[in-house]
């Protein structure tokens, strides 16, 4: 199925991450470790030019891409792709392969298509594979190529050196992360929003899924509002969700990493699990597969019932119910004035519900001007039904 295409209109709505200030009788594990990323190294400004070292193996040459699909539709598609040189990326020169063409080579591709086709059930996503042993980033492959690929089509990549975050920030990932982006597409524009909401619930129940398949400790893998995932403490992952807007239709372009083998600067799914075992550690073949046949049950439900049909399951996976913060608000004689909440859960647009100690309920947004999401909220009222 080939999405809309055309004139496009831009939205990225991955920018309400940013951070609430907490109450001493918070969760704790947020004090001091916001900053915690997949990245290795951030850039502050995404139009300063990338360190020279990191470019390595990818400067003034070819970005290689090898194709595979998981049955015959998805295969035509991928010879089709290199017979016809259909993918682009920017400035950047690419080299397209077919997976079959590398079996004869000294060295197949890192990403195991095999192992991941063999535990894929999906009908949609993930059927189709880009895998790049490194590239800058691969939410801009599949942004750039979102009218040329099929959707569900994922791109993966062993290291990225500009990768996409919240707000325009440039990331590293070093090796050891489980990078990809997917496309997928929608039609009403007041729960796209919510979308991200059900990219994190799928990886963390994906998680568990593939924890419980092999017979290891279950990795209690947490969302933090809006789109990072946490384990004891410390982030593992994250999510990007963008999309443009043509012919009725949101083309959605979903991004994840996920630390799996890479224990700094964090720590990592694989560095926690060795405590309990030093055997089936989590292959990101096995995860990749698990996160797409979650998320296609999960899609469907969003899309057929609505978010409030995975609400319970995201509530027990989230780490804010009952957690009180301080917004900041100005009165009448322009004083900032501290005002304690509870948050109790997402409003219909997919911001925080919270009571006031005034017993009103409120929905939390972001000022847009801090980069600490737990600060800087605004807090509007939520008028009753």
């Amino acid at each position: 199925m080939k999405p809309a295409c055309g004139p496009l209109l831009l939205h990225a709505f991955s920018s309400r991450v940013f951070f609430l200030r907490l109450s001493r009788s918070s969760v704790s594990i947020f004090v001091n470790k916001s900053i915690s990323t997949l990245a290795y190294k951030k850039m502050e400004t995404p139009q300063a030019p990338p360190n020279p070292s990191s470019l390595s193996g990818l400067e003034n040459s070819m970005i290689h891409i090898v194709l595979c699909g998981k049955g015959s539709a998805e295969s035509d598609i991928a010879e089709s792709l290199k017979k016809n040189d259909t993918l682009k990326l920017g400035d950047e020169k690419l080299s397209v392969s077919l997976y079959s063409e590398m079996a004869s080579q000294e060295s197949t591709p890192a990403l195991q298509t095999e192992l991941y086709f063999g535990t894929l059930h999906t009908n949609r996503f993930g059927r189709l594979v880009l895998w790049s042993p490194k590239m800058p980033s691969t939410h801009e492959l599949v942004s750039q190529n979102f009218c040329e690929l099929p959707l569900g089509a994922v791109c993966v990549a062993d290291v990225q050196i500009k990768g996409r975050g919240r707000s325009k920030n440039v990331w590293e990932s070093p090796p050891g992360c489980l990078l990809f982006s997917f496309t997928l597409q929608m039609e009403d524009g007041r729960v796209v929003p919510l979308l991200q909401y059900v990219v994190s619930l799928a990886m963390t129940e994906a998680i568990k899924s593939v924890c419980e398949a092999k017979g290891v400790t279950h990795l209690d893998v947490k969302i933090k509002w809006p789109n990072d995932l946490y384990l004891n403490g410390l982030k593992v992952g994250g999510i990007l969700c963008t999309s443009t807007y043509k012919s009725k239709k949101f083309n959605i372009s979903a991004g994840i990493g996920l630390n799996l083998d890479n224990e700094k600067p964090t720590t990592c799914l694989n560095k926690v699990l060795q405590q309990f075992t030093c055997e089936s550690l989590l292959r990101r073949e096995d995860i990749l597969a698990a996160f797409f046949n979650k998320f296609e049950t999960f899609f469907d439900t969003f899309t057929n019932q609505g978010f409030q049909a995975l609400e319970e399951l995201y509530y027990k996976t989230w780490l804010h119910g009952g957690q009180k913060v301080f917004v900041e608000e100005r009165n009448e004689e322009q004083l900032v004035e501290i005002i304690p909440v509870t948050i109790e859960g997402l409003t219909s647009s997919g911001y925080l519900l919270a009571i006031g100690e005034d017993k009103k309920y409120y929905e939390l947004h972001p000022d847009g001007n801090s980069f600490d999401f737990f600060k800087g909220l605004v807090r509007r009222k939520v008028e009753a039904s």
